[in-house]
């Protein structure tokens, strides 16, 4: 797998972040989607990278910078035909190693509390994330969760 920074304007990104932002808006409430749209993941403080199997667009991840010592995590997806074949996994270690060699002392999170973010927050879990206050310009929401883990 390929992991790449992008510009975010090919059709396949463009399509996949759409998608995203559909899938976002069908278990979330309008006020607590905080799903960025293009325009604002090619802000220089995120980082947009994307995801390829041979010509294959797989999956993406942002890193957005708070600080010069915490970071968040923004817009991770996977392809719906590359679902459980670990793309997620490979992603998230893609942007924790990235977070350590900016120096970054502390990554964190917003996703879902509903049932269709289950899987995200396990995968969030196994890499040592844990639950904690909202951070940021976040607020407490019931339909919001937030995790964190120093790195």
């Amino acid at each position: 797998m390929l992991i790449k920074i992008d510009d975010l304007t090919g059709d396949d990104v463009i399509g996949l972040l759409n998608e995203h932002l559909r899938g976002m808006s069908q278990n979330s409430p309008p006020e607590s989607v905080h799903t960025l749209n293009i325009a604002e993941l090619q802000k220089p403080e995120i980082t947009f990278w994307s995801a390829w199997e041979e010509m294959n667009l797989v999956g993406c991840g942002a890193l957005k910078e708070l600080d010069k010592l915490n970071a968040e995590i923004k817009s991770m997806r996977t392809t719906s035909s590359y679902l459980r074949k670990g793309v997620a996994r490979k992603i998230l270690q893609h942007i924790m190693n990235q977070a350590k060699k900016r120096n970054y002392q502390r990554l964190s999170l917003e996703t879902g509390s509903m049932a269709a973010f289950e899987p995200a927050r396990k995968l969030f879990a196994s890499f040592g994330f844990v639950y904690c206050e909202p951070f940021a310009d976040y607020v407490v929401d019931p339909n919001s969760l937030f995790m964190t883990r120093e790195l």
